[in-house]
């Protein structure tokens, strides 16, 4: 099942996708596609509604993020080799946990905002876990017991403010718009192996990254589980697992980063595109 989230900011509405790849309103089942709606029970309800008995959605609509504001948007750094290898980090014998604001959280065709100042931002396709079930101090073996399904983040970052700003990474991760989230959530039987997901991202046309979810350095069964340790995990929040190599500050011979005017375009196997054009702040 793909869910998603359709109309203007803030006032966005329950929708699902239909195997012709027609959006169906879902507005008569479930008030908003939030962390209550994604709870197993709840979730195996909508599973049960025949898609094809649903409103067609016609005209255009706005796609929002597939999720409603989540109580916890987590990112993990570091987490593909050829990635580090490329900014020259070095391989984290545990996981990189830092958080994005929620101001960040925008919809998979919004516009990204380059924040005043900026000489650096950047962009990284990324797969995201959804969660379905509270986790706090989950094990290994029973952490996708709490998935719901997954999507994908544009984990947009301002490598100075990143690196150079005093070393905190919130800095660089937060900035409005920075976040896209969609366009639509998968549920976790449609995808039986997040581990074998191919994941892209395009500038103006041009393949900057190529990678595959084989290659995390930390699986998502791990992620779950660690993060939980750390943070209790919530019905809708939101665990951005890392990207492969090919952005912008490893490029060479030296970095590139994006300028007003520019186009993003990304994907993950399965779990659709997003595609975002770069304003001025």
């Amino acid at each position: 099942m793909k869910l998603l989230r359709w109309g203007a900011p803030g006032a966005e509405k329950p929708g699902l996708m239909d195997d012709l790849g027609h959006v169906r309103d879902l507005s008569d089942f479930v008030e908003d596609i939030n962390g209550h709606a994604l709870q197993p029970e709840a979730l195996a309800k909508l599973t049960a509604i025949d898609p094809h008995t649903l409103p067609i959605l016609h005209g255009e609509h706005r796609i929002g993020p597939c999720v409603a504001r989540p109580l916890n948007f987590i990112c993990i750094g570091i987490n593909y080799a050829d990635h580090a290898a490329e900014t020259g980090a070095r391989i984290p014998k545990e996981p990189i946990v830092f958080l994005k604001s929620l101001g960040a959280y925008s919809g998979p065709y919004d516009d990204v905002k380059i924040p005043r100042g900026s000489k650096k931002t950047d962009s990284e396709v990324e797969l995201a876990v959804v969660i379905g079930a509270r986790a706090s101090s989950v094990p290994d073996h029973t952490a996708m017991d709490h998935v719901a399904g997954y999507c994908i983040v544009n984990d947009v970052s301002e490598r100075e403010f990143q690196v150079e700003r005093g070393g905190t990474w919130d800095k660089g991760k937060g900035c409005d718009t920075f976040g896209p989230t969609g366009p639509w959530l998968v549920t976790k039987d449609e995808v039986p192996d997040p581990q074998n997901l191919a994941l892209w991202l395009e500038v103006d046309g041009e393949r900057r990254q190529e990678g595959n979810t084989k290659n995390m350095i930390h699986s998502v069964r791990t992620l779950v589980s660690y993060v939980s340790h750390f943070i209790t995990l919530h019905p809708g929040d939101i665990i951005a697992t890392g990207t492969p190599a090919g952005v912008g500050l490893g490029r060479k011979p030296e970095p590139v980063f994006l300028r007003a005017g520019q186009v993003m375009r990304l994907g993950v196997q399965g779990l659709g595109e997003q595609r975002q054009t770069l304003v001025a702040s």
